[in-house]
């Protein structure tokens, strides 16, 4: 089963120096190196922060485009990491280090089937 670890980020928080971001950095690569070694990494990425985001609404035939995310809340989606794996709890364990290696909560879900 696939699952997506997704980055829980709060865009309102202090920026990393640079020492924390590249220790978290290698931390992350770490992480990645372990999961392709596994076998279980299918892909992951990093995303540009809300404010660079489009949402694009279709209602009653017309197309609206607005900047940033809709909803107003404190914690943004980040980046993600794709993976195959056997089950739930495999997901959790996999959360459980990506969560200490970027220091930041981590949300798991799983994919509702295969386009």
């Amino acid at each position: 089963m696939q699952y997506m670890l997704g980055v829980r980020i709060d865009e309102s928080a202090p920026a990393y120096t640079d020492e924390e971001r590249d220790a978290m950095f290698a931390r992350v690569g770490a992480v990645n190196d372990e999961m392709k070694a596994e076998g279980i990494f299918l892909f992951a990425g990093g995303l540009l922060p809300s404010d660079s985001a489009t949402v694009v609404r279709v209602q009653n035939g017309t197309t609206t485009m607005t900047d940033g995310p809709f909803a107003e809340t404190k914690e943004q989606l980040g980046g993600f990491w794709v993976l195959e794996l056997d089950d739930l709890d495999a997901a959790l364990a996999w959360a459980r280090k990506c969560t200490v290696a970027c220091g930041v909560p981590i949300e798991v879900r799983p994919f509702d089937g295969l386009a």
